[in-house]
């Protein structure tokens, strides 16, 4: 399982690490949604991307709308991970092509539901 992870949390990138390598993922990361597109851009295989809402530079659902406009990637699963909790906000991210919705905290069995949910693991 090739994932990308989107978090301007360095803290947040190391906890989603270490659960999705130990259900056998390799990880890729960036610290915003520009960078993450430049990754995205440069993986030769993407399963699933993991995106903070509230980043700089790029938030998730500006990078989550460029990626969907994007030919090369128009059905890569997209997971968003964020505090953002109301519902207008989740009804944002699934109406702009996100797949799955996960609310900061989580845990490690919420990450791997979901991933079972997109038929990734």
């Amino acid at each position: 399982m090739h994932v990308l992870v989107i978090d301007d949390s360095k803290a947040m990138r190391i906890i989603l690490r270490q659960i999705l390598e130990s259900i056998g993922g390799h990880v890729e990361e960036a610290g915003n949604g520009r960078d993450g597109l430049r990754t995205l851009q440069s993986m030769a295989r993407v399963d699933v991307v993991l995106v903070d809402w509230n980043m700089p530079e790029m938030s998730g659902l500006e990078f989550l709308k460029t990626m969907r406009a994007d030919s090369a990637f128009p059905n890569a699963p997209v997971m968003m991970v964020t505090t953002e909790t109301e519902v207008a906000q989740m009804e944002k991210a699934l109406e702009a092509g996100a797949n799955e919705y996960v609310m900061k905290p989580f845990t490690k069995d919420v990450i791997r539901e979901k991933l079972q949910l997109l038929g990734i693991q």
